[in-house]
């Protein structure tokens, strides 16, 4: 699948809006841009948000975030994302993204793979 450079605003946009609703620890917001196979998967925004804090705590309140390119991994397209977490260690995010029936953009999950480097 190609990405279209409106394909990597939107998408950018998307996770950006996300982690907006973390912050603000808006679980409905954040749950609406989970894809409906996440969304099976976790049922309701308060599991989601469970699940989020406990085990994605630098998804949930990163302390910084650059976004790098977007690239296919087993035929996903992928977001590539630097965070820093709250105590200082930098990590990758990888998200999964899924397009939907009517062309918009969802998040259908989110692997963290630590970097090579120093704690900040």
């Amino acid at each position: 699948m190609e990405v279209t450079d409106n394909d990597a605003i939107t998408i950018r946009s998307l996770i950006e809006h996300q982690l907006a609703a973390f912050k603000k620890d808006d679980g409905e917001g954040a749950f609406a841009f989970a894809s409906p196979g996440i969304q099976a998967q976790f049922g309701t925004p308060e599991n989601f948000m469970q699940m989020v804090k406990i085990g994605y705590p630098t998804v949930y309140r990163p302390r910084s975030v650059f976004f790098e390119k977007i690239t296919a991994i087993q035929g996903n397209i992928t977001q590539q994302v630097l965070l820093l977490s709250p105590n200082g260690v930098p990590l990758r995010a990888l998200y999964f993204m899924e397009k939907q029936p009517d062309n918009t953009w969802k998040i259908n999950g989110c692997f963290l793979v630590s970097i090579e480097g120093k704690e900040i």
